[in-house]
């Protein structure tokens, strides 16, 4: 008799956890994933540096100077502020920086680009950006490109003289140097 109820309990067990992870709702798939890009000198070393941002798309938009105002402080990305980790000392923009996690913000421009280094960490969106807590502040020029780039895009890029941190969405590219 104590088999058949040890078998009927384990029975019962089983069917109420697997109603239960049956009826586990989960959320939808964010409309503007995030994305993850990684600087390694080869592919077999470590990584250098690793910046991790959502990737909203274009859908027709007017991308900057319409949902992306010029000249105000964005998230660089969608959802969560944008956050880059340098695995070793670097000199970003011409400034020093230390190893570390930072949000990067940007504030796009016309003709020009503000990346911004910030402490403040694991923020959404910009809203309570706070400018004392920028570690730097790197203007660069801006790039009008020919072909239209649907998912806003970050990449790293091997240059003379280090690697460029690389920001491209709709027809505008921009990018800041990083030395190592």
């Amino acid at each position: 008799m104590k088999p058949l109820i040890t078998m009927a309990l384990i029975c019962l067990f089983t069917a109420f956890s697997t109603t239960n992870a049956i009826a586990q709702k989960f959320p939808s798939i964010d409309k503007s994933p995030h994305d993850i890009s990684y600087y390694r000198a080869d592919r077999n070393a470590p990584p250098t540096m690793k910046i991790v941002y959502g990737r909203p798309l274009k859908n027709g938009r007017t991308i900057f100077g319409g949902i992306i105002p010029y000249d105000k402080v964005w998230r660089t990305g969608a959802n969560e502020a944008t956050e880059i980790t340098f695995y070793k000392d670097v000199v970003f923009g011409g400034q020093a920086v230390k190893a570390g996690t930072y949000s990067l913000f940007t504030i796009p421009g016309k003709k020009e680009w503000t990346f911004i280094l910030n402490k403040d960490l694991d923020i959404w969106g910009a809203y309570s950006y706070k400018e004392d807590l920028d570690v730097a502040r790197v203007v660069v020029p801006v790039e009008k490109l020919e072909d239209t780039i649907e998912a806003f895009s970050i990449t790293f890029s091997g240059s003379e003289s280090g690697v460029d941190l690389v920001l491209g969405w709709d027809t505008t590219k921009t990018s800041v140097t990083i030395e190592l």
